[in-house]
């Protein structure tokens, strides 16, 4: 993309300053990106410390493009920078001063140590939005300590769900979850606070703390018998942490199935042969079924082992019963669907060559997201930020 093509998203025309890295604030910046904004990312230029961390995860045909670098930080600018240095810093305060928002995950004191803290922004530009991702809110004994996805799996309860699923070892799940979800806490509180901006002209600090923003996300269906006091001890959703929450095994392979109305319970039983397992009292309601979970799942997975999962998936789908066919990993990637609405792209970058790139998930009428920007090898756009504001 040139300076001169117009970006079509929602965010156009907002300036980002982003000195995040690895994954949580890279991911809430790269949706800014998608949405237009102009992301422009620091990484840093200190001996040693060359880049986002994140660029030597995995091989890349460049050495700096890992793979979930390059998933995460397509339309931002790399501009190569060492805070600790006066030029640095200086390239840094004349970004700012016209910038939207400065978004970072840097602990505050060491914001503080070079000068990059809130109020000293705040008064090179009154009306910043400035966006601080910590691991622990302030005030509480956890605040000055770092944060990782893991330990906020586990810190939440999150990692105990599994425990209370099936009596096995605490584990983690296989994704960065908790980086993930507070990346999109971290999008929200910036949109919000630009909204507030952009009504009253006015703009604030907005801390992001990972482990309060998990433990709210975690909790919304497991606070459950604990919300209303006193509780009587039954944390988690009794249908979430089922041991027996899982794709069914079909005659051929798996097949998810959601069967949520009464009337859809009703027709799926008699499809599958089972008829008057509805009329048990342990199932014919909403709440009836919740209390009995474990049978009722041990019911439908025999049920399930009687036709293929094609079978199923016509007979669910034309009884307008939700149903998906199971997919390994692999599988998505050629997933009827996704191929249709042209989900994975292949993108040809100037330095890594060829490479799969997803669309943006939501759609905009009037502003649609758009990939202006490949990710960029370190340091790329340094020279022409720099000469753009007169450095």
């Amino acid at each position: 993309m040139t300076e001169t093509q117009k970006r079509t998203g929602p965010l156009a025309g907002v300036k980002i300053v982003d000195m995040s890295s690895v994954v949580l604030g890279p991911f809430a910046t790269l949706i800014f990106g998608d949405l237009g904004a102009d992301v422009i990312k620091i990484e840093s230029a200190q001996p040693g410390k060359a880049g986002d961390t994140m660029r030597y995860a995995g091989k890349s045909p460049t050495g700096d493009l890992g793979p979930i670098y390059t998933n995460l930080n397509r339309n931002k600018k790399s501009v190569q920078l060492d805070a600790k240095t006066e030029d640095g810093k200086a390239a840094i305060v004349a970004l700012l001063k016209d910038a939207d928002v400065f978004f970072h995950n840097v602990r505050l004191a060491g914001m503080a140590r070079l000068g990059l803290d809130y109020d000293s922004v705040k008064a090179i530009n009154p009306g910043i939005v400035y966006v601080h991702c910590a691991g622990f809110g302030v005030g509480g004994p956890y605040e000055h300590r770092q944060a990782y996805d893991d330990l906020i799996q586990g810190a939440s309860g999150f990692s105990h769900l599994s425990v209370m699923r099936d009596g096995s070892e605490p584990a983690y799940a296989p994704s960065l979850v908790a980086d993930k979800t507070v990346g999109l806490f971290a999008t929200y509180a910036t949109l919000a606070a630009l909204l507030h901006r952009e009504k009253t002209g006015e703009g604030q600090f907005v801390q992001v703390p990972m482990l309060e923003s998990f433990t709210f996300f975690n909790m919304v269906e497991n606070l459950y018998g604990e919300t209303f006091l006193p509780g009587n001890g039954k944390l988690a959703y009794t249908r979430s942490i089922n041991a027996n929450r899982k794709p069914y095994k079909t005659k051929d392979g798996y097949v998810g199935l959601v069967p949520y109305s009464d009337q859809q319970w009703e027709a799926f039983f008699e499809m599958g042969g089972r008829t008057g397992v509805f009329d048990d009292p342990r199932f014919s309601t909403y709440q009836a079924r919740t209390e009995n979970i474990t049978e009722l799942y041990a019911i439908i997975g025999e049920v399930a082992l009687q036709k293929t999962t094609d079978e199923w998936l016509d007979l669910l789908d034309e009884a307008n019963i939700p149903s998906m066919r199971f997919n390994e990993m692999a599988d998505v990637l050629t997933d009827e669907h996704l191929e249709a609405v042209n989900f994975f792209q292949t993108r040809e970058h100037p330095q890594a060559g060829p490479y799969r790139s997803m669309k943006h998930p939501v759609s905009f009428s009037a502003t649609p997201a758009d990939i202006a920007l490949d990710p960029p090898t370190l340091g790329a756009d340094t020279e022409t930020v720099l000469a753009s504001l007169g450095l």
